[in-house]
């Protein structure tokens, strides 16, 4: 992809915007801490296993990030946090309580912090300091499912105002049989994740969609997606209140993985497997690939600290 220079307006937005980008690598299994630009970057955690998701709560001074396992077959995926300087290292959820954890979300308001398990099936919630670890939706059971791409759980968003929980279902790769599925925080009264009767489809017979962002101000759900061109390899928003045709607003991605929104920004950062970091305006323009061969990257996180 060629790398689009930065303009004036870019250059104001970066200087003006505190913040640091949070960034997981898969090949040296480590994570990096940097300046929006790409400058200043330290590499803060190392000694991960395939790290995946992550979410930063600047206010309690920590990251959170997801090992999806030393092998995908075994369920020996874990959770740990650790401060924003990569100090005290604990671990919250320990290896055989999740399978292949995914993209992470934090809801800081409400202490829980929220995450897709691939290969396990499910989307899962945990309290912060690890207790009560709870399966809010479970889409199979078994190994006969587990071979089944269409129930595996990815990417998720948490919409913390209206109570509803959004989660990606990517499907065969290439499959065009990708989902984006929508249902309450809470499971409905004398239901179960198997079987509750809330869960919607908002999108459906997508290329291969993984991670998910919610703008809750606006409304509108962001989310990277890995199939081929032209719709894979992509970018794509929607609003999640009215029925409205996806929006491709960043192409021709390397195996795209990561985003996240920084919306009093108006800007989004993106990560793919290529090993490359893009920043745009929320509508995709103002494109800048301003990191790239920067290995196998896969979550990625702003926040202001």
């Amino acid at each position: 992809m060629t790398t689009t220079h930065t303009n004036s307006s870019s250059v104001s937005q970066d200087t003006v915007c505190s913040g640091r980008l949070f960034l997981l690598e898969l090949s040296s299994n480590s994570i990096y801490s940097m300046n929006p630009d790409g400058s200043d970057r330290k590499t803060i955690v190392t000694d991960c296993h395939l790290p995946d998701g992550i979410a930063v709560d600047a206010h309690a001074g920590h990251i959170y990030w997801t090992n999806m396992g030393h092998a995908l077959s075994a369920n020996d995926g874990s959770i740990e946090r650790a401060d924003l300087d990569g100090n005290n290292r604990v671990v919250i959820v320990p290896q055989g309580l999740t399978h292949t954890p995914k993209q992470l979300q934090l809801d800081r308001d409400g202490g829980k912090l929220y995450w897709c398990d691939r290969e396990g099936m499910r989307v899962m919630r945990v309290n912060c300091d690890g207790s009560d670890i709870e399966t809010l939706v479970e889409t199979g059971r078994g190994d006969n499912d587990r071979h089944d791409q269409n129930r595996w759980c990815v990417g998720v968003a948490v919409d913390r105002v209206h109570q509803k929980l959004y989660w990606t279902q990517k499907g065969p790769d290439n499959g065009d049989q990708g989902r984006i599925l929508r249902a309450d925080l809470e499971i409905p009264s004398g239901e179960d994740p198997a079987t509750r009767s809330d869960i919607e489809v908002l999108f459906d017979h997508l290329p291969e969609p993984i991670d998910l962002e919610f703008d809750e101000e606006n409304r509108v759900l962001y989310w990277t997606d890995r199939g081929d061109p032209p719709r894979g390899n992509t970018v794509n928003r929607a609003p999640v209140d009215e029925v409205a045709t996806p929006e491709i607003v960043i192409t021709h991605l390397l195996e795209g993985i990561g985003i996240t929104i920084d919306v009093a920004g108006s800007r989004m950062f993106v990560t793919d497997l290529g090993g490359s970091v893009y920043s745009a305006q929320l509508d995709g323009s103002n494109l800048r690939n301003f990191l790239y061969a920067q290995g196998n990257l896969t979550g990625v996180a702003y926040a202001e600290v």
